[in-house]
């Protein structure tokens, strides 16, 4: 008994599966069967929900979000060789754990949703992790199909994605985070609870959607973070130049000096801006 449910502990499940994990795949295997549900739970109440998971390997994290009454787990995995593990979940839980042999970064759950929207929690492979991240932020149209992101990172990554201005991390991946979601890291995890034991530490984050983001392009914006931060040594005066529009204008619209650097200015200021440099590209009289 494994303490989440009867199934076996998951060092057997990997030795019976011959699951050694691929660094190919960015997968690094986490067993603590607490800390599993401790990721679980911070997705907040599963009671009725369903939940999309990437990267479920063997299978830990599904089996403690069925445990903790996820009424349905959509488990995204790439890896043939998990298949047999996440079909001996779903043989336990009758009609809850759908398995999609897919690359998620190119599969839409959004047909297995019904309409109802979900929340994604996941050990996101850390080869996809950033990748993933950004699809999920880019999705239109806006509020999405989840409700709460729960993911684990490196914790580099996670320090970027919660990042607040005057923050070291603080950058275009910030931006764009908080923009769009709420993000708070939650917790780390030490390298020795995974197999094989990555050389970096591990964070969770959540993400939650806003329903209602300041108003601006998503494209523009990322092209105005793009800008300031690719130079981020630089006063918004040069680094804003290359978007074609006199950066003083923009800097005027954030309510900012131009002589300021990126990584001073709020989101709030970036989302000005943005809105600023749309508004310079409308053809006159419209």
């Amino acid at each position: 008994m494994s303490g989440v449910d009867d199934l076996p502990p998951l060092r057997d499940v990997i030795k019976r599966h011959a699951l050694s994990a691929r660094k190919s795949l960015g997968q690094n295997f986490l067993l603590d069967l607490n800390l599993l549900t401790r990721i679980a739970r911070a997705a907040g109440p599963l009671d009725g929900a369903t939940v999309v998971e990437v990267g479920p390997g063997p299978g830990g994290l599904t089996r403690a979000l069925l445990a903790l009454g996820a009424a349905k787990v959509i488990a995204i995995e790439r890896d043939e060789r998990a298949l047999g593990a996440l079909q001996e979940i779903a043989a336990h839980y009758p009609g809850q754990l759908e398995i999609v042999c897919a690359d998620a970064t190119t599969y839409d759950p959004r047909p297995l949703l019904g309409g109802a929207r979900a929340k994604i929690v996941a050990n996101l492979p850390y080869n996809i992790a950033t990748a993933l991240l950004i699809d999920w932020l880019s999705l239109e149209p806006w509020p999405p199909w989840y409700d709460a992101m729960v993911l684990m990172f490196q914790r580099e990554v996670a320090e970027r994605i919660v990042a607040r201005q005057d923050d070291e991390a603080y950058g275009r991946l910030a931006v764009l985070a908080n923009w769009r979601a709420e993000t708070k890291l939650l917790f780390d995890i030490s390298p020795a609870a995974f197999v094989p034991q990555p050389k970096v530490t591990s964070s969770v984050v959540r993400l939650v959607p806003r329903e209602n983001p300041e108003p601006c392009d998503r494209r523009t914006l990322e092209q105005v973070a793009a800008a300031a931060f690719g130079q981020r040594r630089k006063m918004l005066r040069q680094s804003l130049k290359p978007l074609g529009v006199d950066p003083a204008r923009l800097a005027a619209a954030a309510g900012v000096d131009p002589t300021r650097r990126a990584e001073t200015i709020a989101v709030s200021g970036f989302v000005a801006m943005a809105r600023e440099l749309s508004a310079s590209r409308k053809p006159a009289g419209r």
